[in-house]
């Protein structure tokens, strides 16, 4: 069972929506903090459209949004807005991520939050960060990858570039931006003073470029995709098994030493050609033409058994429906099941976060639109139950 949780007591106010910011949020919520998730009246954040919807439910909202509360305020109003300005008084953190600029133009700024609640952490991402010459152009995941360099190096050298599947720049900035508050936490802790967090996809996508960028600013080479294979190592690709594909991967002599071995050919170390990982990458083409020689007599099962034997890091590509059932993910908890409203029990993956103490709480389900609005303005800003339903008739909440 779990035990206590580690940001119990953290208050949070979460104007964020689609993805980067949810996830981050969501990574709170498990953790134990108190998150209120402010949505538009009628239609509330655009996952809740998303594919997969199964009668009237998003597959995509309910994963990002589990353990957190749904208030919803009309922005646009003078009451809404006063309510929302009310709630961030009583965060310890915001979280938004409009567009550069638009949550000052509602009067919910860092700068006015901060004039009643000078300690706030208040956290914005964004594209392209709140300044600087893109800082105003729009972003999703596919324009984060594609300006940030990871799509230019993704796929085949021979073929177009490709982005990484699922939305790898959204889910980044999610993390890096939980990193920033609880750095802001710690700081307050020690001082007493809030601060504002400006994180940008862009920002994030470079950041994790690998080598790429020494490679350029060192040697002055640009670097190229390179479909499977690794930039500074070989044998390190995928081959193909004669049922199959699998990847290997040998950072290492020591490594190379027993791939060599299992695949019979203990003279390869000894070949000038293979002898070091410079001179195996300067000779990749013919180092891998062996090891998919190899390779293709055994099935992908058999190759996977005899180098996970010597400790040579291999797999092949596994699929959803293999991961949902994957003894290792189960193992490890990282599935959970949800009870979703006029859908049933669903899987979605949990939380990799593993807290001996104070481990993550991924069970509560996420919440229906607007669930906790009545709750929240009673509870917590101690409303009239006349004052919320005057709202309501003013199209407020």
């Amino acid at each position: 069972m779990h035990g206590a949780s580690a940001l119990q007591g953290l208050k949070v106010l979460d104007f964020t929506r689609v993805y980067s910011g949810p996830y981050c949020t969501m990574l709170l919520a498990d953790l134990g903090a108190e998150v209120i998730k402010v949505e538009a009246v009628g239609r509330g954040d655009d996952t809740r459209s998303f594919y997969p919807i199964k009668n009237g439910q998003s597959g995509y909202f309910t994963y990002l949004n589990r353990s957190k509360k749904s208030v919803t305020l009309n922005l646009k109003s003078q009451e809404g807005r006063r309510a929302a300005m009310e709630l961030a008084q009583w965060a310890d953190v915001v979280v938004e991520n409009f567009s550069a600029g638009t949550i000052a133009k509602l009067g919910l700024g860092y700068e006015a939050v901060k004039k009643v609640n000078p300690e706030v952490i208040y956290a914005s991402i964004s594209g392209f960060g709140q300044s600087g010459p893109y800082s105003r152009k729009a972003a999703y995941d596919a324009v984060a990858q594609a300006m940030g360099g990871m799509t230019y190096l993704t796929g085949y050298p021979d073929a177009a570039p490709v982005k990484v599947g699922p939305a790898i720049s959204d889910a980044a900035t999610g993390v890096h931006t939980v990193v920033a508050i609880l750095a802001a936490l710690h700081y307050r802790e020690k001082t007493g003073r809030g601060q504002y967090i400006d994180i940008a996809m862009l920002d994030t996508v470079f950041s994790m470029l690998e080598n790429s960028v020494p490679i350029m600013t060192m040697l002055g080479e640009n670097p190229q995709r390179i479909g499977n294979a690794n930039p500074g190592s070989a044998p390190y690709n995928m081959y193909r098994t004669a049922d199959g594909m699998v990847v290997i991967a040998t950072a290492n002599d020591s490594l190379f030493r027993r791939l060599a071995g299992v695949m019979g050919r203990p003279d390869l170390p000894d070949d000038p050609r293979f002898s070091t990982n410079p001179s195996r990458k300067a000779h990749e083409k013919e180092i891998d033409a062996i090891v998919e020689q190899w390779t293709q007599r055994h099935s992908t099962a058999e190759v996977e058994r005899l180098l996970d034997e010597v400790g040579v890091p291999v797999a092949a590509a596994r699929s959803v429906e293999q991961l949902v059932e994957d003894p290792q993910l189960l193992h490890r908890e990282m599935i959970v099941e949800h009870e979703v409203p006029g859908v049933g029990w669903v899987k979605f993956p949990a939380n990799p976060l593993r807290l001996q103490l104070t481990p993550p709480d991924p069970s509560r389900r996420a919440p229906e639109l607007g669930e906790h609005t009545a709750e929240i303005l009673s509870a917590v800003l101690h409303y009239s139950d006349a004052q919320i339903q005057q709202m309501r008739e003013n199209q407020a909440i």
